[in-house]
């Protein structure tokens, strides 16, 4: 059997961008689950949850495999690691504090006002 090749940053942040796709996720971090079993929780027919674990699949996030006469679907966590290293690369960046930020500019627009209310 030939490697499937590595899916797309673009292929897996679509997935990912759909709700019902990452409470699908969230359900598989369990275990494994038919694919009647993934439908129950959500208000929409069996095609349309089949859609979103074709698009999941696609991405690499999940594989499903056939057993007997039920579909399963299994996590497949290792996929995200590309997009993983990708969303780390911005941790080299300090998080900015709006507060602070904030508090930062209302002290220099007093200041500003002061100083033009001084040369006045």
């Amino acid at each position: 059997m030939l490697p499937s090749p590595t899916p797309s940053l673009d292929a897996i942040f679509a997935a990912l961008a759909d709700p019902t796709r990452r409470a699908i996720l969230t359900m598989l971090l369990e275990d494994d689950m038919a694919v009647t079993d993934v439908a129950d929780p959500f208000e929409m027919s069996l095609a349309a949850i089949s859609k979103h674990l074709g698009i999941l699949a696609d991405a690499g996030l999940i594989s499903q495999e056939k057993r007997g006469r039920v579909k399963w679907c299994k996590l497949e966590p290792a996929a995200m690691a590309a997009a993983t290293v990708w969303i780390q690369g911005f941790g080299q960046f300090e998080p900015v504090d709006l507060d602070a930020f904030e508090r930062f500019l209302e002290t220099e627009l007093v200041a500003e006002a002061e100083r033009s209310g001084d040369s006045a």
